[in-house]
């Protein structure tokens, strides 16, 4: 390709400060160095984390910055030593890389790597690349990256490592959503919780997460699934995708975990929680049977202090687990964007809206409303 070794300039959407709209702005992209990966976005999924960022309340953000972090492209060029992929394949970028030599990648037990563990918060972590520059800027400018990837610019400059090769012919604009928030939902229920044929199981927060749990009870065969939100509007959706039962927290005269325990006799076998915060965490914990309930934590409230608990409520059996991108990696992803071809999940379920890259800050409104579950923006 004729840009190959020059700076391209494009689009991009640029956070200046937190607590602003979001500037759409020409940018210059670098060309990569050394085992980096020039990609030409094709389309991005808006996710609840883009947005914790450019909150006033989130503490270490690095500004200015270019957000997106749920993508999918084309490669455009690559770095010396990159072998992993070439110019025009398609291809998801990872916030988890996996660079196959660490304990982590080498281990069977996590989908983490080193060079995501190192810092003390992953989700500002990676905003500059390995020799600690960034590829973008803007007026003079260095813009910081997001998450390692940077998805709501037209080309952005990722690791090799944070990449996934996908088959040609895989619908990006569908696909892009494997990039995060499908995934982490759909393999918190398959991968981490590992939810059993004939269960009972509760997912709290109905967002497009929460709604890609629901799909991952249903694939692994639980024969109850029960569907909690503060927003009616999203029920219709997580009945369509297996929920069999739905339950508003603030239509209830009781605490929900309480409504839960007296529906299934006791308490659900699985417990996940996609919207976090301690009220929902809590939640989570006193839903799940006594014996061998498992609680599975997805979701991050920023603002809040998170859970206190008892020993008392372990030692009666229950497991608490985290997730981080349900469990998958750069060896996995492919397989997801096969399964998605071959019919096993519907992503085209969790876009409620498609809408042209400028229109983000009226994705990001759609968003901060509930009145979308996602967005896709085309490029």
């Amino acid at each position: 390709m004729g840009t190959k070794g020059k700076v391209i300039k494009c689009k991009a959407a640029i956070a200046w400060e937190a607590g602003k709209p979001l500037s759409i702005e020409e940018v210059e992209v670098a060309p990569p160095k050394a085992h980096e990966v020039r990609v030409q976005i094709i389309a991005a999924g808006l996710c609840r984390s883009d947005t914790h960022v450019i909150n006033p309340k989130f503490e270490g953000a690095f500004l200015p910055v270019i957000l997106g972090h749920e993508g999918a492209g084309i490669v455009e060029s690559v770095g010396p030593g990159v072998t992993n992929v070439k110019p025009g394949d398609k291809v998801i970028p990872l916030y988890i890389p996996h660079c196959k030599k660490c304990k982590f990648c080498l281990s069977p037990l996590t989908n983490f790597c080193e060079k995501f563990c190192k810092g003390k918060n992953p989700l500002i972590e990676q905003e500059l690349m390995e020799d600690k520059t960034s590829r973008f800027t803007c007026k003079g400018k260095s813009i910081y990256h997001f998450f390692g990837i940077s998805a709501f610019s037209q080309y952005t400059v990722v690791k090799d490592v944070n990449l996934a090769k996908i088959d040609d012919d895989a619908n990006l604009e569908r696909v892009c959503l494997i990039g995060c928030g499908f995934s982490t939902g759909y393999g918190a229920a398959i991968n981490t919780a590992k939810v059993t044929p004939g269960s009972t199981c509760a997912v709290f927060g109905l967002g497009g997460v929460g709604l890609s749990a629901i799909m991952g009870c249903k694939t692994a065969g639980a024969s109850r699934i029960i569907a909690i939100d503060i927003n009616s509007d999203k029920f219709a959706k997580a009945k369509a995708l297996g929920a069999t039962d739905c339950l508003n927290p603030r239509e209830l005269n009781k605490p929900v975990q309480d409504v839960i325990v007296e529906m299934t006799n006791g308490g659900v076998d699985f417990a996940i929680d996609c919207a976090g915060g301690s009220e929902v965490m809590k939640a989570t914990v006193d839903c799940a049977t006594v014996g061998w309930g498992s609680c599975t934590f997805v979701g991050v409230n920023l603002a809040d202090k998170g859970l206190t608990i008892s020993p008392i409520e372990l030692i009666m059996g229950r497991t608490l687990k985290g997730t981080n991108f349900g469990g998958w990696d750069a060896e996995t992803v492919p397989k997801l964007v096969s399964d998605y071809k071959n019919g096993k999940f519907d992503l085209d379920a969790l876009v409620t809206h498609t809408l042209p890259f400028d229109k983000i800050n009226e994705a990001l409104n759609l968003l901060d409303q509930g009145k979308s579950i996602r967005t896709v923006l085309i490029f």
